[in-house]
């Protein structure tokens, strides 16, 4: 099958640019990046992006599909038309599910199971210790055989150092990426809100920022003992980001990430204990917001997550401080982040780095890129059109969002895994 992308503003991350252009695509690859007035070639469908941006598909670290033992939640077929609509074209899967994926049997069962649901690319990660307990490190070996592209505990921090070290050992061996989540476990405990007047107003139990802080700074001091491959999940504090920046600069290999909900929201929005609102960790001050943000344009931050998190009505429908965390957001990941290209804080370029190519960069992947031999996972999105979000429409199983209701800019309008749509706008 070939394909001729004609007409488009194609962003292309790798080189930093956005220029008028066409693009072939030959059997699910990108066959070459032509110029705007290249002759429509023979025999091939042509596809009119219609002055639209096409742009390289997302690369989303760290989405929860809630298969197995959650699936009135979210099920790969409904988490990968989620994805096609938001112009994700790779999903890689956390391990905190019901029961943990640990096992080589538990990673098989869930990649059967995308294969046959989901539309688009889903890759696994499995837990970094057996039933992400923080005592016993699971057979990465064997997991990485089975198909995992990275290891975590989520937001379970293994507190045991030995024990973290060992699998960080274990895991260079290996040649294998482990993810972790930067946080004091002590202090975070129960924490609904981040430590100052704000929480002391609305009285919600909070944590420092310093506990990001603290739990960056000791992994950083096993990496200097093990020499393993590690990526921060969520980076959402101005304090954390000198220690990262050391770290970069003294040559480990640590990469990091944030999430939407954390360059696009802040503190205040909890002001009315919309449990939508409650995340892990909890939305920080409006400087830490900017200075997140500020990362992510220089580069110390490298990527950008939905962090998709789907919590049933029951689990929300509760006091602030007892509501489950987390919020969905495979669809609305690109029009919340296209929000910092509107506002003049991250050119398109830029955001599509942090979306796309460096989260393929950091897994090993072809993909992320609009380049000759790479897949042709891409998406095709109106930057200007606005609408409000009504989360009733969402494809996911849940509808935890706290973009319900919000003025938003931009919308998907077609999504291509290797050359094949799977989401086209009506």
């Amino acid at each position: 099958m070939t394909l001729f992308f004609t007409n488009a503003r194609v962003i292309n991350p790798e080189a930093g640019t956005v220029s008028p252009g066409a693009l072939l695509v030959k059997n699910g690859v990108i066959d070459s990046v032509l110029p705007a007035d290249a002759p429509v070639p023979k025999e091939a469908e042509v596809i009119d992006c219609l002055g639209k941006y096409l742009a390289p598909g997302i690369v989303d670290i760290g989405v929860k599909v809630c298969e197995p033992g959650e699936r009135h939640k979210e099920s790969y077929k409904s988490a990968g038309l989620a994805a096609a609509a938001g112009g994700v074209t790779t999903i890689i899967t956390r391990p905190d599910t019901t029961p943990a994926i640990d096992t080589p049997e538990g990673l098989e069962f869930v990649t059967r199971r995308a294969q046959a649901d989901a539309p688009v690319n889903v890759l696994p990660m499995a837990a970094l210790t057996k039933g992400r307990a923080g005592r016993e490190m699971v057979e990465i070996g064997f997991l990485q055989d089975a198909g995992a592209v990275a290891f975590t505990d989520c937001d379970h921090v293994v507190s045991d150092t030995k024990v973290l070290t060992r699998a960080l050992t274990y895991a260079r061996s290996c040649g294998a990426l482990v993810i972790a989540h930067p946080q004091e476990p002590i202090l975070s405990k129960g924490a609904a809100a981040t430590s100052g007047k704000f929480a002391v107003l609305r009285g919600l139990p909070a944590v420092s920022s310093m506990a990001e802080r603290m739990g960056l700074d000791r992994d950083i001091a096993l990496l200097e003992m093990t020499g393993a491959k590690y990526h921060a999940d969520q980076i959402t504090t101005a304090r954390a980001l000198p220690a990262l920046q050391r770290a970069k600069n003294n040559g480990l290999d640590i990469t990091a990430g944030t999430s939407i909900h954390h360059l696009t929201l802040n503190e205040l929005d909890i002001a009315d204990y919309r449990t939508f609102f409650k995340v892990k960790p909890p939305l920080r001050s409006e400087e830490d917001r900017l200075a997140v943000v500020d990362a992510v344009r220089s580069g110390l931050i490298d990527t950008i997550s939905s962090m998709h998190t789907p919590q049933d009505e029951e689990s929300k429908r509760l006091p602030f401080e007892e509501a489950a965390a987390g919020a969905v957001a495979l669809e609305t990941l690109l029009p919340a982040a296209l929000r910092l290209y509107h506002s003049d804080l991250l050119d398109l370029p830029t955001l599509f780095k942090a979306l796309s190519y460096n989260p393929a960069q950091r897994l090993g992947l072809a993909s992320g890129r609009v380049a000759e031999g790479a897949p042709a996972d891409l998406v095709l999105f109106d930057a200007d059109v606005p609408f409000v979000l009504d989360r009733f429409k969402l494809r996911s199983k849940s509808q935890n969002t706290p973009f319900d209701g919000a003025r938003m800019q931009g919308k998907v309008l077609a999504t291509f895994v290797a050359g094949h749509s799977v989401y086209a706008r009506d």
